[in-house]
């Protein structure tokens, strides 16, 4: 075998040429508060649980709001901040306003995580380890979360409005919109199965029942339109399961679903529709360990999204505001 040196002088400069070079998620890692406070999971966990088993929807809730959290300027908690006087958050963009949701449990974790370690643990990471748990809690598989993530100390409406793809998004939006943050086209339509959880409200998928025929079974339309008039205003914030069978457990049943045109959102039925994600679907459709294993793949990829770490960024006291 071949052996390969280089001088010292030449080692010190590829270092430097890595940190320079390399992405700050790099500087992540499973056993980030290993010693700072080795109670975390345990402590995370119980919280998710109760709020769980309080309402089974808040485990999709608690996942969601990582995803609208990663997609806006990476993955640095910015989606928990309230509005002030003199600071805009990111909780009245569209995407967002009166549907994203689970803060006061994310409250209620950072309130126990900082009895058991007080200013160790960042409101980011918070959010990562409690939408793994949600996703075990609901039956899903498990993955060592990367932690070592800080708190931003701004956030961004406009972002929140223009990078969190919409339920109206056709195939190439969503490709470009998942592409744009590093995550390949089967990563999107593995996160896309997060949907195999939790409900939309009928302002998400009212143009679906009542406009589209070619790619909706008429069964579900029928069903749907049931608690979602036509008329804009009336019935807004009524809910229907995402996946009609299981929606409080996480399975593969989405993507079947979506092979039966029964994919409630635009967005979704955009993954089975004669186009190139059709052969991905039909795979989880049938192999529900290839799709928790490309799940557990992208969600760990999207947790690297552009994490602060190091000196930026800060450990939110409340994660609803800054320090």
């Amino acid at each position: 075998m071949a052996s390969i040196s280089f001088s010292f002088k030449g080692a010190i400069t590829l270092a430097i040429l890595i940190v320079f070079l390399g992405s700050s998620s790099a500087q992540l890692s499973t056993n980030f508060y290993s010693k700072s406070c080795p109670n975390l999971f345990t402590t995370v966990k119980s919280v998710v649980n109760s709020a769980i088993q309080n309402e089974a929807r808040m485990g999709a809730s608690l996942l969601r709001l990582f995803f609208h959290d990663c997609f806006v300027n990476g993955c640095d908690g910015s989606i928990l901040l309230d509005d002030t006087s003199s600071f805009t958050g990111e909780k009245r963009a569209l995407p967002n306003l009166n549907s994203v949701r689970g803060f006061n449990v994310v409250d209620n974790i950072k309130s126990a995580v900082e009895k058991a370690c007080p200013g160790v643990v960042s409101c980011a990471d918070i959010l990562a380890v409690a939408s793994r748990d949600s996703v075990v809690i609901l039956g899903g598989p498990n993955w060592n979360v990367k932690l070592g993530r800080r708190d931003a100390r701004r956030a961004s409406l406009t972002a929140a409005n223009n990078n969190i793809p919409p339920p109206t998004s056709n195939l190439n939006a969503l490709i470009s919109s998942f592409n744009s943050l590093g995550l390949s086209t089967k990563d999107m339509v593995a996160l896309s199965g997060a949907h195999t959880i939790g409900q939309a409200r009928c302002t998400s998928f009212r143009a679906r029942i009542y406009n589209e025929t070619n790619n909706l079974d008429s069964s579900l339309a029928q069903t749907r339109r049931g608690n979602c008039p036509r008329v804009a205003g009336v019935g807004d914030n009524n809910l229907a399961p995402l996946d009609l069978q299981t929606s409080t457990a996480f399975d593969n049943n989405y993507f079947r679903n979506l092979v039966n045109r029964r994919g409630l959102l635009h967005s979704d039925q955009q993954l089975f529709n004669g186009g190139s994600t059709d052969s991905i679907v039909r795979t989880y459709s049938n192999n529900a360990n290839t799709f928790t294993s490309d799940f557990v793949a992208a969600m760990i990829k999207m947790g690297d999204i552009r994490p602060l770490t190091g000196s930026n960024g800060e450990i939110r006291k409340n994660c609803r505001r800054l320090n």
